[in-house]
């Protein structure tokens, strides 16, 4: 198997996808494969090349990962024997993703040719101190660029266990039932700070399933379908969104904020 042309579609919340994503590239161009960057957010999957090797990229959200992302992930058309890969990152388990994923490209005529799963820092619930956050960070990139050789080489795998990660599946999907819950947006709503807010309006442009809107008196207004995602808390430039259940509401992201924003209007 050789790579020649590679799309590769991916989302990020808090950063460390991006990393992970970022690293994996400076591979693959190493090697002189041309590398096409796409957010899954602003894609279509019927519009993809199938001529072209795949890439997936996104974090792990409720044992598996965001809706849209399933969406994305289901909506891609049949082909046959297109290569494809994922990587996803993570602050503990998983469990619902490998698997599924796998079934789902397989049975679109897909040839899937390495999985794999990174432990970054956590971005959620409580977020680790400076030094350990460096640490995982630094250890995540090696997986990465270990893991991107294994698939220029030939050499990565994407495997499955049938039970478990449909079992942990099903508890996947009824998790982010729970989370757009009414219940679970009225009580852990991720609201604007307006004496911090400045009005420059980048949660609504950030948000990946544009669950932000600017109100009349020009603050955010959060629409209360949130994925919880933590883009808006952990790149507002002035610290306006906090997460109500994050210890002490802290945020934590990955890159500085100026590099996302910059990397992500690049791709647009």
């Amino acid at each position: 198997m050789k790579i020649e042309n590679l799309d590769f579609y991916y989302f990020s919340g808090t950063g460390n996808t991006l990393l992970i994503v970022k690293k994996m590239v400076e591979i693959f161009e190493k090697y002189g494969i041309k590398v096409n960057l796409f957010k899954i957010e602003d894609s279509n999957s019927n519009e993809i090349n199938l001529n072209h090797t795949i890439g997936l990229g996104f974090p792990i959200a409720e044992l598996s990962t965001y809706d849209f992302v399933w969406n994305f992930i289901k909506d891609l058309p049949q082909t046959d024997n297109t290569d494809i890969f994922m990587v996803d990152t993570l602050g503990g388990f998983s469990g619902g993703i490998v698997g599924p994923v796998r079934e789902i490209v397989k049975k679109k005529g897909y040839h899937p040719i390495g999985a794999k799963e990174i432990i970054m820092p956590s971005n959620i619930f409580y977020i680790p101190d400076k030094s350990t956050t460096k640490k995982k960070i630094a250890k995540g990139l090696i997986e990465a660029e270990r893991y991107a050789n294994s698939i220029i080489k030939g050499e990565s795998n994407w495997g499955r266990v049938p039970l478990l990660s449909d079992g942990v599946y099903y508890i996947s999907r009824t998790a982010l039932k729970l989370t757009h819950s009414n219940l679970s947006q009225k009580y852990f709503c991720l609201d604007v700070d307006k004496e911090k807010c400045n009005k420059c309006g980048w949660c609504v442009e950030l948000c990946p399933i544009k669950n932000i809107q600017i109100g009349k008196d020009r603050f955010p207004v959060n629409l209360r379908n949130c994925c919880y995602c933590l883009r808006c808390t952990s790149f507002c430039p002035k610290k306006a969104i906090s997460a109500p259940f994050n210890f002490k509401g802290k945020t934590y992201r990955a890159v500085k904020t100026e590099e996302f924003l910059k990397f992500n209007q690049k791709i647009i």
